[in-house]
C-alpha cells in the first residue's frame, strides 16, 4: 500500500521490527547485493581513517568498513537498531542512539574523515539540517557519500508528476513507513544548500553475484535504476559567495 500522508506523524517504526530488518537486509538483493557494494565502492580506503556511520541501523556497513580498518563511530534513532549494531560490531565500533532530529553535539567539529548516509536521508523531515551537521563534523576535504531511492524508481511506482515533493507512507512486511519522495534537482539543491560538492554521481548496478540468487532482482536492476548514490565532498577552502570568475 502507497499513500501521501501530510505532518510528520507517520515517524518511522524501524524500532518495532528492528530484528525482522536484520534478518532481511543480510542476505536480500537490494541491500547486500546491491546497496552495500555500492556505497562501499564510493568510500573508497578506509584504513586508519575515522568514519561516522550516520542512521547505522543494524551495523553492517560499520562492520565491513570497521573490517578494512576504520575507526567507525556510528548512530540510529532506534534503540534496537542500536543494540543489534552493537551486538554485531562489539569493541570494533562505538555506537549509540541518536536522533537526527537533534544536533551532533557529542562529536566534535572538522573531526572526521568521512561519513555515510545509506539508505537514510530519505526518511528525515529537514534533510538540509541533518546535512549541514555532517558538514560540521567532517575535516575540510572529507567526504560524505550517501544512497537514496532514485527518483524514477519512486515516479514509475507511484505515477504523477515526477517534479513532486511529498511525504509517503508504505507498509514494508505490515508496518507503515514514511519517506520523502523529490525529483533529482531537489535532492542536489539540498546538498549544496548544506555546503558540500557533488564530486561524483552514481546510478549503481547489481553485483554478479545476484543475477543467480535473485534474477527476477537482477533483470529489473539492469533495466531500470532503484537507488542512486553520491560521494559529496567538503570543500578544502570555504567558498565565497561573492568570488567571482575573472575574464580572460
Amino acid at each position: 500500500m502507497i499513500r501521501v500522508v501530510s505532518g510528520s506523524d507517520s515517524h518511522p517504526v524501524f524500532d518495532e521490527f528492528a530484528e525482522e530488518y536484520e534478518r532481511h537486509a543480510v542476505e536480500s538483493a537490494y541491500n547486500a547485493w546491491y546497496d552495500r557494494p555500492a556505497v562501499l565502492e564510493l568510500m573508497g580506503e578506509v584504513a586508519g581513517q575515522r568514519v561516522l556511520d550516520a542512521g547505522c541501523g543494524p551495523g553492517f556497513y560499520a562492520e565491513e568498513l570497521a573490517g578494512r580498518g576504520a575507526e567507525v563511530v556510528a548512530f540510529d534513532h532506534s534503540p534496537k537498531m542500536v543494540n543489534l549494531a552493537r551486538n554485531r560490531l562489539g569493541e570494533r565500533a562505538m555506537v549509540r542512539v541518536h536522533d537526527f532530529a537533534d544536533p551532533l553535539e557529542w562529536l566534535e567539529g572538522e573531526s572526521f574523515d568521512a561519513a555515510l548516509l545509506a539508505l537514510v536521508i530519505h526518511h528525515l523531515d529537514d534533510r538540509v539540517a541533518a546535512l549541514r551537521e555532517l558538514y560540521r563534523v567532517l575535516r575540510p576535504g572529507a567526504r560524505l557519500v550517501v544512497s537514496t531511492h532514485h527518483p524514477t524508481a519512486d515516479w514509475l511506482r507511484m505515477g504523477g508528476s515526477y517534479f513532486t515533493i511529498e511525504p509517503i507512507e508504505e507498509t514494508w512486511s505490515g508496518w507503515p513507513v514514511r519517506y520523502w519522495r523529490l525529483p533529482l534537482t531537489a535532492t542536489c539543491a539540498e546538498f549544496t544548500k548544506a555546503g558540500f560538492l557533488i564530486e561524483q554521481l552514481v546510478e549503481p548496478r547489481p553485483v554478479p553475484e545476484m543475477a543467480e540468487r535473485f534474477p527476477e532482482h537482477y533483470q529489473k536492476l539492469n533495466r531500470e535504476p532503484g537507488f542512486i548514490n553520491f560521494r559529496l565532498v567538503k570543500p578544502s577552502q570555504p567558498r565565497d559567495a561573492n568570488a567571482r570568475t575573472p575574464h580572460p
